[in-house]
């Protein structure tokens, strides 16, 4: 395995709010409930006219919340997700409270998303209409450009909020809104920021149940992360954001401190075999933070309960770390939720920090051999200083991150 480069440490950025909206419920305060009572979101696929036999983390209520009439142009599922999720633990107020103190232009967005909103496109595709001309398209209430791109995402939080300053979305697969963190702290540190809202929404949608049935990666039971026994994942959909700005001299509370990427390319949907991209970006994140491995207290796997993704991830975290950490993957809990998966982690990881609960493993009974001492089944607590989030794209496309909690 080569050695990565040596990263100088990086200028830590506070978390002024963060929040997620899963299976599990609205807000950072349903999240925690649940990890804590270990009361998973997972249902048996209800999901489109024809479900595959499944389970999935839906989240309840997005099909009763429209859009604000002033933002009907950007209505589809995974917008009204992004609306419903931004509501949430004071992150539009930590918002303004930015864009007063930096300016609206001063302030980025930076969102990821696998999927964005294909399933209106879908939806637009099956209800096609023959015109007099002989032509195919569209309905009219799909007939919106906008929405049909990748980009529909960060456009319409753009809108939504009247941010003026880079407005970005990031599609790296799984590890999308994980890299959101990695591409603001470098816009902060450069200067052509002071703050950014950065976060990840991805909706249920037939592309990604089937399309992942297709690859054989779904399970037609709930996930078992690291289990011996797991033959795929559970899908889930969530939304969530975290606002950040660049730490002042004394600032106590929840920070960033350091990110890691890696693009192995090693294949199309597998992982390095040896993990190499793994242990790449988490040593990457490790010097970013200037800490040692050791440091560390929880760090939320990718998890996904594939065959191949969680003895590999697990073989890497073993070479890496102590047996002192505490590792899990909570996707038992939401369900694999994509695009969104770096964000919803990273606020699991974040929340871990703020209250001492380190979630365990959920329906996970009979460990893999290749699991080491760090991955544990069990919730714990303990009053941590440093927790990381690993998320693993297609392609090898991965990254880490570390968060820490200073005292006042």
């Amino acid at each position: 395995m080569p050695e990565p480069l040596s990263l100088p440490p990086m200028p830590a950025l506070a978390i002024r709010a963060f929040t997620a909206t899963t299976a599990l419920g609205r807000g950072n305060a349903a999240q925690a409930a649940a990890l804590r009572e270990r009361r998973g979101g997972l249902r048996r696929n209800d999901f489109g006219p024809t479900p595959l036999p499944t389970w999935i983390g839906r989240v309840e209520g997005v099909e009763d919340a429209p859009l604000p009439s002033a933002l009907s142009r950007w209505e589809c599922r995974n917008n009204r997700l992004a609306w419903l999720a931004l509501q949430q633990d004071g992150v539009r107020t930590a918002l303004d409270t930015m864009v007063a103190k930096h300016g609206a232009d001063r302030v980025a967005l930076v969102v990821g998303t696998s999927t964005s909103s294909i399933g209106a496109s879908e939806e637009a595709y099956a209800r096609a209409e023959t015109g007099d001309d002989g032509v195919r398209r569209f309905p009219d209430d799909l007939a919106r450009p906008i929405v049909h791109t990748p980009h529909s995402l960060g456009d319409f939080l753009q809108h939504a909020t009247g941010l003026r300053g880079p407005c970005i979305t990031v599609a790296t697969a799984c590890s999308s809104s994980a890299k959101v963190f990695a591409q603001a702290a470098r816009m902060i540190e450069a200067g052509l920021v002071d703050a950014a809202l950065v976060g990840g929404v991805d909706t249920l949608c037939g592309s990604v149940l089937f399309g992942f049935n297709a690859l054989g990666l779904v399970s037609t039971e709930r996930c078992r992360p690291f289990d011996a026994t797991r033959d795929g994942l559970s899908l889930g959909e969530a939304g969530g954001f975290a606002v950040l700005e660049r730490a002042a001299t004394g600032d106590s509370g929840l920070q960033l401190c350091g990110y890691g990427e890696s693009s192995d390319a090693h294949h199309m949907s597998a992982p390095h075999p040896e993990g190499l991209g793994a242990t790449l970006v988490m040593r990457g994140a490790l010097d970013r933070a200037g800490i040692a491995s050791a440091d560390v207290g929880y760090l939320n796997l990718h998890g996904t309960s594939t065959p191949a993704n969680d003895s590999v991830e697990a073989r890497a975290v073993d070479a890496l770390f102590p047996a002192t950490l505490h590792a899990s993957s909570t996707k038992g809990w939401t369900g694999h939720t994509l695009g969104a998966a770096g964000i919803v982690e990273s606020v699991f990881a974040l929340l871990a920090l703020e209250n001492g609960l380190l979630p365990g493993i959920l329906d996970s009974a009979v460990r893999d051999p290749a699991c080491g001492p760090q991955i544990r089944f069990d919730n714990a607590e303990a009053d941590i200083r440093f927790a990381m989030n690993n998320s693993f794209g297609f392609g090898g496309n991965n990254c880490s991150l570390v968060f820490g909690k200073v005292a006042a």
